[in-house]
């Protein structure tokens, strides 16, 4: 016994020195999971590099410098996601990272190349597509190559649906075959439960319009059209089946479907999808999900390039892990998101590149300080980072972040209510990021104590009209969700859906209390409209020909009333007479008594508004609105010319009151070990 106590100790303590010396496990993509994850004889998987870590920490604990997961250069194919939880975590002082060898790319694929590929002799298929494709257009059996899973167009909900499978060729989405290819039909007539043409917004089970353009009379024979549309309101889409045509009336019908009754206005616009017959130019793909046959029209030489089609959803799931780090990995073609983290705390994904996902790149429920920092994200279905976390109800913050990032060309599939970054919850913050090419929104708000500072924001809120670049997004707006900075960030060449305008700030229905100070607006619709809100400080900013500085509403007296119900039961339900509440906000303690819907203690004060018209006030909010000390229609003396120089001279009149000059050299991403890319390139949006 006491020679085996003497073995066992021995072994213990060998154990224990090899895991405080070899903190380092290697993952190659020719490796072996038989392998014991040295340099020379690295593990293969993710998944084995992980239980490795478990059985150490449970034979030992952790290292004294945690564990680090170094992947070799290489492309390792996702069958599954890489999940972990709260057993796979480090601690503050020893974290568990996941990271790339240096100088070299490790790419996380969540889909499959499709070989085999023939030209489309199929005599039916061949009627089906357009002249000029035939000949051009490439089919290759996915159920031959294993491939079965043909998830197609999730259930369309407003705001938004899922792609499902999709493809990729030289690294790039390629497009669902559609009409037109680019842009929109149009909605001549709305028709009512009788057919005759409607007024307004026409509600009918049918969802019966008129649409001039003779093209649908081609998909009488097509299955499973989907038509992606803004049928009554230029600010919401949805994708709804097609049900029937009527070539000679020229008339397309969305139902009737059972329990459904749809809403069509006459001017809207929409396009047809997933369409073989429309399968008419490069880059276009369809799926015969029937046939498990992919039809495709290549940009270039299939040779050039691989086709990939998304399969793995969500590529990497933490849940209640703590004090994880991804470093410099390429996440690409996946369904879903390349990462989503719930609960746990200090995750952190640094450095990496996150593109042609279906969803978004990284979502974050609950938990406390995860963080996406230094990254480059584009081209994917829906948003950027999603950030929700912290208790309203205690106002205890989760103090997520998102830093100096490059977000840009997403929400490609949902076009609408897709953020670059969201920052949801109580006391999160979005800081010193680039967001450009976004078609909506590019930072979303909602909740307390939000940060959204040193921002550059252009060429957003193209796709769509009454938004913001930067938005108060669902679920309702009230006066409780207070406290939010809004600083230091640079907004410019931002004009809405076919110029018909947008905004660069947008407190809607009533939302209160935040301060926008120090911006630069530039070339923007209408650079902040406080739609009935309170209490909201506007100090500081420069509005550089703009349509209009500011629009400032009294929605609540009129309108927007019964916002009045649900804030004032959000407001006791908050208990916003005790602490913390009364503590944080002791100006909400009387304001049932103070006509909580009138826009009270908004202040306009030290601005500069010069090459664009001043504001708009609504009369009933006129008189409750401070303006003070603004610099209007007076050439505020640039030190160059702006854009490329908005410092001001030191003879500007703008200092006699009081404006302070803003941190020009601090907006925007900034160079740094933990940026994925050095220099950031971006353009304008024509």
């Amino acid at each position: 016994m006491r020679t085996l106590a003497i073995f066992m100790t021995a072994a213990l303590l060998g154990l224990a020195s090899h895991a405080a010396a070899a903190t380092t496990l290697y993952v190659a993509a020719d490796g072996n999971d038989a392998n014991p994850g040295t340099a020379d004889r690295p593990f293969a998987t993710l998944e084995r590099a992980r239980d490795e870590i478990r059985q150490r920490k449970a034979a030992v604990g952790l290292a004294e410098d945690g564990f680090t997961v170094e992947l070799r250069g290489g492309t390792y194919q996702r069958s599954q996601p890489l999940q972990l939880t709260a057993k796979d975590s480090g601690t503050p002082s020893t974290p568990i990272i996941y990271r790339v060898s240096r100088g070299e790319t490790v790419r996380l694929v969540g889909g499959r190349e499709v070989t085999g590929w023939e030209p489309v002799a199929d005599a039916a298929a061949l009627a089906r597509l357009d002249e000029s494709a035939r000949g051009q257009v490439w089919q290759a059996d996915l159920k031959v190559q294993g491939i079965t899973d043909l998830e197609g167009i999730g259930a369309a909900k407003s705001y938004q649906s899922d792609p499902g499978l999709e493809v990729f060729f030289q690294e790039k989405p390629m497009t669902l075959a559609r009409y037109p290819n680019s842009g929109y039909m149009f909605i001549a007539r709305a028709l009512d439960a009788s057919g005759q043409p409607g007024t307004g917004i026409v509600t009918s089970p049918e969802g019966k319009f008129v649409c001039e353009d003779p093209r649908p009379a081609r998909w009488t024979k097509e299955k499973d059209v989907w038509l992606h549309g803004f049928w009554a309101y230029d600010w919401s889409d949805l994708r709804i089946p097609l049900c029937s045509v009527d070539p000679e009336a020229r008339t397309l019908s969305l139902g009737p479907r059972a329990g459904q009754s749809f809403r069509v206005r006459a001017g809207q616009w929409f396009y047809a999808q997933n369409v073989l017959s429309e399968l008419d130019s490069p880059g276009e793909w369809y799926l015969d999900r029937d046939t498990a046959t992919l039809y495709f029209w290549p940009p270039a030489p299939l040779s050039a390039g691989k086709v990939v089609v998304s399969l793995v959803r969500d590529l990497v799931q933490l849940d209640g892990a703590c004090h994880v780090a991804f470093r410099g990995l390429l996440f690409e073609a996946g369904r879903g998101s390349a990462m989503v983290v719930k609960g746990g705390a200090d995750v952190r994904v640094v450095a990496c590149t996150i593109r042609n996902m279906g969803n978004w790149a990284v979502k974050v429920y609950g938990g406390t300080r995860h963080g996406v920092v230094g990254c480059d994200i584009y081209q994917t279905g829906q948003g950027g980072v999603h950030l929700e976390g912290g208790d309203r109800k205690t106002l205890t913050p989760a103090s997520h972040y998102a830093d100096n990032n490059h977000i840009h060309h997403t929400a490609r599939w949902d076009p609408v209510y897709q953020q670059a970054i969201t920052v949801f919850g109580v006391g999160n913050r979005a800081t010193h990021n680039l967001i450009e090419n976004v078609p909506h929104i590019a930072i979303g708000f909602t909740g307390n104590d939000q940060t959204i500072e040193y921002n550059e924001i252009h060429s957003s809120v193209f796709q769509s009209n009454d938004a913001g670049a930067i938005y108060t997004s669902p679920p309702d707006e009230t006066w409780s969700m207070r406290g939010h900075k809004i600083r230091y960030n640079y907004l410019h060449n931002i004009h809405g859906f076919q110029g018909k305008g947008c905004q660069g700030v947008y407190l809607d229905d009533c939302f209160s209390s935040a301060d926008i100070s120090g911006n630069i607006f530039y070339d923007v619709a209408t650079a902040i409209l406080i739609g009935g809100g309170r209490d909201n400080l506007m100090t500081n900013n420069l509005f550089i020909k703009c349509g209009h500085a500011f629009s400032i509403d009294a929605r609540g007296l009129g309108w927007a009333k019964a916002v009045g119900t649900f804030a004032t039961k959000e407001l006791i339900e908050l208990n916003y007479r005790q602490p913390p509440w009364s503590v944080k906000y002791p100006e909400l303690l009387g304001i049932l008594e103070d006509e909580p819907l009138a826009p009270k203690g908004n202040v306009m004060a030290r601005n500069i508004c010069w090459g664009g018209p001043w504001g708009r006030t609504q009369a009933e909010a006129l008189p409750l609105v401070k303006f003070e000390d603004n610099l209007i229609d007076v050439d505020p003396r640039f030190a160059g010319t702006p854009p490329a120089d908005f410092r001001l001279a030191d003879n500007s009149p703008a200092h006699k009151f009081g404006f302070q000059s803003i941190p020009l050299d601090k907006i925007g991403v900034y160079p740094s070990e933990d940026r994925a890319s050095w220099p950031v390139e971006h353009s304008l949006r024509p």
